[in-house]
């Protein structure tokens, strides 16, 4: 890019302006590829900056500069789409923290299932296990126990009816509303 170019797009020269943000935008693009974590964010940061440099050319005192600045801005835009990533996990973070009281029955909870889980039929507990809790599929869980598929479900189906009546009798009986 010529400084010719630069002091003309300085001066105003729309024209000028075109030419230097089209030829700044794939080096623009491939810096914030390099600096930001997503595409999405790369793609944001690179028009960022060739927005703030179509709008601030003017206060570009040195022609020389316009590189160091134009990476400057993606840098400092990567940096806060970032910030505003962690920022939004911190805070998705602090929504699931729970109370100690929350997390103790949670544990309780877990450990009844736990519980209701050891009490079924051998068959029934591995079928239920690979297939609700490791999420294999069914074939490949009747296979692994030397079940048909048809027998794989139907093992399934009485242990997952036995767990919810367990549970129902461990948690007491239903009110009626």
């Amino acid at each position: 890019m010529s400084a010719q170019l630069i002091e003309a797009a300085q001066a105003g020269d729309r024209e000028s302006i075109t030419a230097v943000v089209s030829c700044a935008h794939s080096h623009v693009r491939r810096f914030a590829e390099h600096l930001c974590a997503s595409p999405q964010d790369a793609e944001d940061a690179a028009q960022e900056a060739l927005i703030i440099l179509y709008r601030k050319i003017g206060s570009l005192r040195a022609t020389g500069a316009l590189a160091s600045w134009m990476f400057r801005i993606v840098r400092n835009e990567c940096l806060r789409r970032a910030r505003l990533l962690l920022e939004r996990r911190e805070e998705a973070e602090t929504r699931l923290a729970t109370s100690a009281e929350d997390e103790a029955i949670r544990r309780l909870e877990a450990e009844l299932v736990a519980r209701a889980i050891q009490e079924l039929p051998d068959v029934q507990r591995r079928v239920l296990i690979m297939r609700d809790v490791l999420g294999h599929p069914g074939r490949r869980v009747a296979e692994a126990l030397g079940l048909s598929n048809a027998a794989m479900k139907s093992q399934l189906h009485r242990a997952r009816s036995s767990l919810r009546l367990s549970l129902a009798d461990m948690n007491g009986p239903a009110e009626n509303p």
